[in-house]
């Protein structure tokens, strides 16, 4: 299985609030269930309260979403560019798991993924 970091707030956006877009500046062919990674490092444009920071997941797998298409434009509220990964069915963990991020689409361990398919039992393909 595959996964993608993301920073937050914008991990928990994609999993929790409709985010329907991941913007980067390299184009993916991948296409398929990816599971998404909540890095250590917030984002630079993120205003939080010190609580809010304290209370979100950060450095582990907080659920998946299926990478449907990359695009160079989109209608989408969230789209920024260059280019957009369409983001669909996001799937939240009952529990994070923890791990270290990598940038770009990158594998998990056998290990993260055996715990991904334990939470997410009939959610899957």
């Amino acid at each position: 299985m595959k996964a993608l970091s993301v920073q937050q707030p914008y991990a928990d956006k994609i999993i929790f609030d409709g985010k329907d877009i991941e913007n980067r500046t390299k184009r993916t062919h991948f296409r398929g269930t990816v599971a998404i990674h909540a890095s250590l490092k917030l984002h630079s444009n993120a205003k939080l309260s010190n609580k809010v920071v304290e209370e979100m997941v950060r450095g582990a797998i907080i659920g998946v979403v299926d990478v449907v298409d990359c695009v160079e434009k989109h209608k989408s509220r969230w789209f920024g560019g260059p280019y957009g990964y369409v983001l669909k069915n996001p799937r939240p963990l009952k529990e994070p798991i923890p791990c270290k991020g990598k940038p770009g689409v990158w594998d998990i361990s056998p290990r993260v993924e055996k715990e991904i398919r334990r939470q997410l039992k009939g959610k899957l393909k």
